[in-house]
């Protein structure tokens, strides 16, 4: 058969991954805003002379660094929707700018962690006035930056309705997030030591808010694994895949694979038996379509009558 006869039968593997996505838009907006803040805080530490500014805007750096990375992540998927290389798209690029994120935010949290001990150990002056102001002022950032990539979107499956799984804006969110309960949780640690005494309260905080950021950070590297690992989709979709499949009573589900292949996006491989099976088409018709299935390849197999399947 000539080539041209069979494209009918051909299709893109791009599933919609090059669009601009609403979460490199926010993502981008909160880079900017962070590189600001960042570059206010370094300057005014230069010029007044308070190494807290300066450390602060040194810190709000790596989290630009970390957020770069979820913009990068955005951006090269999108370029590179149709190369070919990718089987399936490009849409596991956003999961693996979740995954490198929910690593850079267990280092993080690591860190503090380290830090708050050793301030434990050997107790260091705080300049209170400075410190608070930094605190504040990275609160006020962060809020707005949380509120920016608010993830609470949802789309919907048919008559129910889920979260959006875009891990690569989610990791972005929780490093937002990660910085401003630091600012809370150091607020508070500040207006205790300054007003009774508790200088020992600070690098408590610290360690609190350590242990909270690592526990964000390894559900979303067990989420974002499950992807990258090809774990089995949502149970709910495969039991409703198997359902419409053998409501005629005949046909029977032998075998299903069901993964995901970019954010709200899933292939699946299905093996159907049947005494007197439909084809392939119409096996594919009767699921349903708000699944977000995107490449579907059913193999159908025909049992004898003298059979029992």
């Amino acid at each position: 058969m000539h080539q041209n006869n069979i494209q009918p039968w051909q299709h893109e593997h791009i599933f919609g991954q090059d669009q601009k996505q609403a979460g490199e838009r926010k993502t981008f907006t909160v880079v900017i805003m962070t590189v600001s803040m960042m570059v206010v805080e370094i300057v005014a530490g230069i010029v007044f002379g308070s190494m807290a500014l300066l450390a602060d805007g040194l810190h709000m750096a790596s989290h630009a660094a970390a957020l770069g990375i979820h913009v990068f992540a955005y951006a090269y998927a999108r370029r590179h929707a149709k190369d070919k290389r990718f089987n399936f798209g490009t849409g596991k690029v956003n999961a693996l700018g979740g995954f490198a994120g929910a690593v850079l935010l267990g280092v993080f949290a690591l860190l503090m962690a380290w830090e708050s001990t050793i301030r434990i150990v050997n107790p260091v002056a705080i300049a209170f006035n400075q410190a608070i102001l930094v605190a504040i002022a990275g609160l006020a950032v962060n809020g707005v930056s949380v509120w920016v990539l608010n993830i609470k979107q949802k789309h919907h499956h048919g008559d129910a309705e889920h979260p959006r799984h875009d891990h690569n804006l989610r990791s972005a969110y929780l490093h937002v997030l990660a910085d401003a309960l630091t600012s809370f949780l150091a607020i508070f640690a500040l207006l205790t030591a300054k007003y009774f005494g508790l200088i020992w309260m600070d690098p408590v905080m610290g360690i609190v808010g350590s242990v909270l950021i690592f526990r964000w950070s390894s559900g979303l590297l067990r989420a974002t694994s499950r992807i990258l690992l090809d774990q089995q989709g949502p149970e709910e979709f495969r039991r409703v895949i198997k359902e419409k499949i053998e409501a005629d009573g005949d046909s029977r589900v032998a075998d299903l694979h069901l993964w995901a292949v970019g954010p709200n996006i899933y292939s699946a491989i299905i093996s159907v038996v049947a005494h007197r099976p439909l084809s392939p088409e119409e096996y594919k018709k009767l699921i349903p379509s708000g699944l977000g299935m995107v490449h579907v390849s059913i193999e159908v197999c025909r049992c004898p009558e003298t059979a029992h399947c």
